[in-house]
């Protein structure tokens, strides 16, 4: 670990700090773009935090914020656990400023494998404001809300459908088309998106499905022609369905 040290502003849903970082440190909260974020760094000891900012106070404040933690040592995936889950929380109104995920492999010379089925969990996501009346129909745990899931899922590892980790999660967007995209840093630093639609599942990773899981029955998906339910092949171009 590098022994320079540098005062930096690290970024967290519900505000920022200002710590001392290593540059090591810097290089994992670094997720592409001209911000540092506290997610991908983790747990900081509340000495080298000179300062902090509560988007709901509104207010700076001196020195580190409470920093909560715990060990769940949860396995989500073959080879791969929750090993330390926490948040950094206002000292004046207790709200969150920043959530963090430690992600560690059993064995370290082997390959993550299959996911654990995840369950939709409320308490990970703090801001998650839960009104039925509001909600849609089709909401689901494989669709979640972006507008209620934004802040929560900033610095999460993204997983394929294999269990293969293909990146860690940056932000929400929208790509050309005006759908809505997760925006990805991928393994190689390189940042890309994916459809939202692609996610199935959001806890304490982000697990993608196959798009195909997600088609209407009967539409084509060669040509997008929506043919009727039991249709065996299409009607516009004779694609098996």
């Amino acid at each position: 670990m590098s022994s320079e040290l540098r005062l930096k502003k690290l970024r967290g849903s519900g505000g920022y700090v200002m710590a001392t970082v290593t540059d090591e440190q810097q290089m994992k909260g670094n997720l592409g773009g001209p911000d540092l974020f506290l997610a991908p760094i983790g747990r900081l000891e509340a000495e080298i935090i000179t300062k902090h900012f509560c988007n709901t106070c509104e207010k700076e404040f001196e020195g580190s914020p409470k920093i909560e933690f715990e060990n769940p040592n949860e396995e989500v995936a073959e080879n791969l656990i929750l090993y330390e889950k926490g948040q950094y929380i206002c000292n004046s109104c207790n709200t969150s400023i920043a959530e963090y995920r430690e992600f560690r492999k059993q064995d370290e010379a082997g390959d993550v494998g299959v996911a654990k089925p995840l369950e939709p969990a409320v308490e990970s996501i703090p801001q998650q404001v839960v009104e039925p009346e509001v909600q849609t129909p089709q909401q689901t745990v494989t669709q979640p809300d972006p507008a209620t899931s934004v802040s929560s899922i900033e610095g999460r590892g993204v997983y394929d459908e294999n269990a293969n980790k293909i990146g860690t999660a940056k932000q929400v967007g929208i790509d050309s088309t005006q759908s809505m995209v997760l925006v990805v840093t991928k393994n190689d630093g390189i940042e890309g998106s994916i459809p939202w639609s692609n996610i199935k599942k959001i806890g304490e990773v982000i697990l993608l499905g196959n798009p195909e899981e997600a088609a209407q029955p009967g539409k084509c998906s060669n040509c997008g022609f929506e043919n009727k339910d039991g249709s065996k092949f299409c009607e516009e171009c004779g694609t098996k369905i």
